[in-house]
């Protein structure tokens, strides 16, 4: 059965690509007050049943807030499945309005850098580590170097994968196939941008594990009116729920990432779990959209 997750990439820093993001996290800039409303939305995601977490070290100090609320239930480590990412660095140290939030390298020396850091904040090695955002450009499924690397973490016992995003998903992942290294992979599904299910059903099929973010397109599904939003708000669901219901329906997806940034979202989110087979067969519509412009759209969104 499919899974719901939680992804701490809008509770490790004070600034996103989600919509309504401003609005809902009060005193997001200051890290102390960030850590206890992250550690609020783990306890509440713990008691609830959620028992995938994942970040990145782009995602501000997520890694840094989930180790410490790990270090409070040292118990509880052995019950989850974490993941998390490298290749990008956060620069904007909490600032407001920073320009530039993140900087993408997939090099030996960044994973070198990164691998360490990752073990000292969650404090242990997680249970899937990912090369952040890999595009048709990056180096890093032909670094001979670089996957030799990997493939030194992975014989410790943590499971290597990638994770996309763009209009090319579906290419990346086939070449990622190639690859004997790679078991895991978490790329960008949603009834907006579905272009990538036949790839991660092939992924499925040959044992990887397969996570889906986005589900909610950012926030898009839940803000612009739609035939999703009418189908929702007729039977009286949150729209949130039915955009990550019909992820959760995915028979290769096994594990889809709630990208709450409060106990509220949280909620919301895990009435998706609940939500009628025949709504979600009904909410099923046609709704993609050309995937270069998904992304460009995507691409124009403010970090809020």
């Amino acid at each position: 059965m499919t899974q719901l997750g939680l992804g701490l990439a809008a509770l490790g820093r004070p600034e996103y690509l989600t919509i309504g993001h401003s609005k809902a996290v009060d005193g997001r800039f200051d890290p102390a007050a960030l850590e206890q409303l992250c550690h609020s939305v783990l306890d509440a995601a713990w008691e609830s049943g959620v028992r995938h977490f994942d970040a990145a070290r782009s995602y501000g100090l997520a890694e840094r807030f989930l180790g410490s609320w790990l270090s409070r239930y040292p118990n509880r480590r052995e019950h989850l499945t974490i993941g998390s990412k490298w290749g990008y660095a956060y620069v904007a140290d909490f600032q407001r309005g920073a320009e530039v939030h993140e900087v993408k390298e997939h090099s030996v020396a960044r994973l070198a850098e990164q691998w360490p850091q990752t073990l000292r904040d969650l404090g242990g090695a997680p249970d899937h580590y990912l090369i952040h955002s890999v595009t048709p450009d990056s180096p890093a499924l032909s670094d001979t170097a670089l996957l030799d690397d990997l493939r030194a973490i992975a014989e410790g016992g943590t499971r290597i994968g990638i994770s996309t995003s763009g209009p090319h998903q579906a290419d990346v992942v086939a070449a990622a196939l190639e690859i004997e290294v790679f078991s895991s992979v978490q790329s960008t599904w949603n009834p907006l941008e579905p272009s990538v299910g036949p790839a991660l059903a092939r992924a499925h099929e040959a044992g990887w594990f397969v996570v889906v973010k986005e589900a909610m397109a950012n926030g898009r599904l839940v803000a612009e009116d739609s035939p999703l939003a009418r189908v929702a708000d007729s039977a009286g669901v949150g729209r949130d729920a039915v955009a990550l219901a019909i992820a959760l329906a995915q028979p290769w997806a096994d594990v889809v990432l709630s990208g709450a940034a409060t106990v509220t979202q949280l909620e919301q989110n895990i009435a998706a779990l609940l939500i009628d087979r025949e709504l979600i067969t009904a909410s099923d519509l046609k709704l993609a959209e050309d995937s270069e412009g998904y992304w460009d759209n995507r691409s124009r969104m403010p970090w809020t």
